[in-house]
């Protein structure tokens, strides 16, 4: 099993790069999204062939903030496509995609092949249900198994147990009445199939049985926001909302409600485990927010129950008004603010010599911070009437609009009576930050190899 830096990942869907800032500002670890080819969601935004391919700067804005990103790549491959393979991944892989979520074991073979040092990840489509599935995951050289979501507890746990495998989990999102990769339903009545990325979601149409009306195939959405200490002590290490196909409210407002919740169900376990008085509890609020970004008829989920009519939404679609409320400010906090980077800045101006910028990063987690430093093109110089103050020069310092970054701290050392032309300060920032970003960048780009 790999070593990771977390204990847990909160896996955000992207069907946009909308949804993919979205995601990283709500406090994601990991993003998962499809390419233009080759995805179980071919009619996300992010496959339309009109669209263009936002995967490589979802790549580098997820890495600038240390967030992963996955690529789908969960088709079943047709011969012919399999020639594509190679040439439609290697940019991806040279970019510093984290891992590809794949079904096709032929595909998987050739991946693991071409790429031994990728991540491949066992795709819900794999119906990966037992530990013997897990196992077959595991030969064939997969690191992590998505466990599908008609799994218990119990089931979870034993699959983590006795395969060693890493696990990633659904919390939340919609859920197929049939197991996915093994359902035809689309594909028998409309010629759409869901192993090719054109499920026609036939289980949400309305149906009539013994002349009554009803939508009798149609599951409730999964929440198990209230099961997220008893997934952790399961073994589940990715906790995985489904939605590549929904907005960017959508991912911000469930990602937000996750990561708050597995923070404190990590914080609830270290509490129990040192004998501290502990509890767990969900706020009825929260649970509100979940419901009032996407309903369908309430929640439900395999992990404590087995089977009932209580898990379909039989009644008639009824459409809420939007609560403006929740919305807003999940915009505000999430879709109109971006996550920025703090950084620390040193500004020092001697008479006759460039002036340098030196830019440190604020909170490093344990790692060495990025450090980087920039000099201007032209000298300090003396000042004929109006000398610049430290004042001047921090309020310069700190625009850093239109960037991913923040000056957190602004230190200055500077000389008396000396001058630089606010052009070369502007410059100066810019460059220092280009630097600082290319740094931070460092290291999550890879060269192919053959061989």
């Amino acid at each position: 099993m790999i070593k990771r830096e977390k204990r847990v990942e909160l896996l955000a869907p992207a069907g946009s790069f909308q949804s993919v800032v979205a995601a990283v500002n709500a406090g994601a670890d990991a993003v998962y999204m499809g390419g233009r080819k080759f995805g179980a969601r071919a009619y996300a935004e992010s496959a339309k062939a009109e669209e263009e391919d936002m995967v490589m700067e979802a790549i580098r804005y997820c890495h600038l903030f240390s967030v992963k990103l996955y690529m789908t790549v969960n088709i079943l491959f047709k011969d012919h496509e399999l020639k594509e393979l190679f040439s439609y991944i290697k940019p991806y892989y040279e970019a510093g995609v984290d891992g590809l979520i794949m079904q096709d074991l032929g595909a998987i073979r050739m991946i693991r092949r071409m790429f031994p040092d990728l991540e491949v990840h066992a795709s819900t489509q794999q119906t990966i249900a037992s530990v013997q599935g897990a196992m077959m995951a595991k030969k064939f050289g997969m690191t992590r198994a998505v466990c599908s979501r008609e799994l218990n507890l119990r089931e979870i746990r034993r699959i983590h147990e006795e395969s060693g495998m890493e696990l990633e989990v659904f919390c939340h999102g919609a859920m197929c009445y049939s197991y996915s990769g093994a359902c035809f339903m689309s594909s028998l009545l409309g010629g759409r199939s869901g192993n090719r990325g054109r499920c026609a979601g036939t289980c949400r149409l309305c149906y009539e049985v013994a002349g009554k009306k009803g939508y009798y195939l149609s599951m409730k959405d999964m929440e198990t926001v209230d099961l997220l200490p008893e997934l952790i002590e399961a073994g589940a290490y990715s906790f995985k909302i489904e939605g590549r196909m929904k907005s960017p409210l959508y991912t911000a407002g469930v990602v937000s409600v996750y990561r708050k919740y597995l923070d404190r169900a990590l914080q609830y376990l270290d509490d129990k485990a040192e004998g501290k008085e502990a509890s767990y509890h969900v706020r009825k609020e929260d649970h509100e927010i979940l419901r009032e970004i996407y309903d369908r008829g309430g929640f439900t989920t395999y992990l404590d129950r087995h089977n009932g009519k209580e898990m379909i939404a039989i009644q008639e679609k009824t459409f809420r008004e939007v609560n403006r409320a929740v919305t807003d400010v999940i915009e505000e906090k999430y879709i109109r603010k971006n996550k920025t980077i703090p950084v620390d800045a040193y500004l020092s101006l001697s008479l006759n010599q460039p002036a340098v910028l030196t830019l440190c990063e604020s909170v490093v987690d344990g790692k060495t911070p990025v450090t980087v430093t920039a000099y201007s093109e032209e000298p300090v110089c003396a000042a004929e009437t109006h000398p610049m103050t430290a004042d001047d020069l921090d309020a310069r310092m700190r625009k850093t609009g239109g960037t991913a970054f923040t000056f957190d701290h602004v230190e200055i050392q500077m000389e008396d009576s000396v001058f630089l032309p606010v052009g070369q300060l502007n410059q100066l920032r810019r460059e220092a930050l280009t630097l600082f970003a290319e740094e931070k960048l460092r290291g999550s780009s890879r060269t192919y190899r053959e061989g």
